[in-house]
């Protein structure tokens, strides 16, 4: 099985709503995302799919991220869940699940750390 992985940032803003603590308040983080494919075939170049795939989906979903306070968006919204690193590793998880094209392979999980030293990972069962 090849596993093939790409790591991008986005910096952004949000508080955890009705959280009894300090990120209860709006602060920010860079976080840091990995993806990774995973896959048992290698085309013809001896590739599972290339960087440059997964790079621009990536930055695709990130861009919408980036800068912004994420309880503002439609998904992190009042009506949403709570920006927490969870709910962001499945939120990229399905926006890049719908933006690559995964035939043979499938995307694997998404990391997302909040700090150098806390993350999620979200996966399919």
């Amino acid at each position: 099985m090849f596993q093939v992985c790409v790591q991008m940032h986005f910096d952004a803003a949000h508080f955890i709503r009705n959280y009894d603590g300090k990120c209860a308040n709006m602060h920010g983080h860079r976080w840091n995302v990995e993806a990774c494919i995973e896959g048992k075939k290698l085309d013809d170049l001896g590739m599972l799919i290339d960087f440059s795939e997964i790079k621009q989906a990536m930055r695709k979903s990130l861009t919408m991220l980036d800068h912004s306070l994420l309880n503002d968006l439609p998904s992190f919204g009042p009506k949403g869940v709570n920006p927490t690193a969870e709910n962001l590793a499945q939120f990229l998880y399905l926006e890049l699940k719908k933006d690559l094209v995964l035939e043979e392979k499938h995307l694997a999980w998404v990391k997302i750390y909040e700090s150098p030293d806390t993350w999620a990972i979200f996966k399919e069962d």
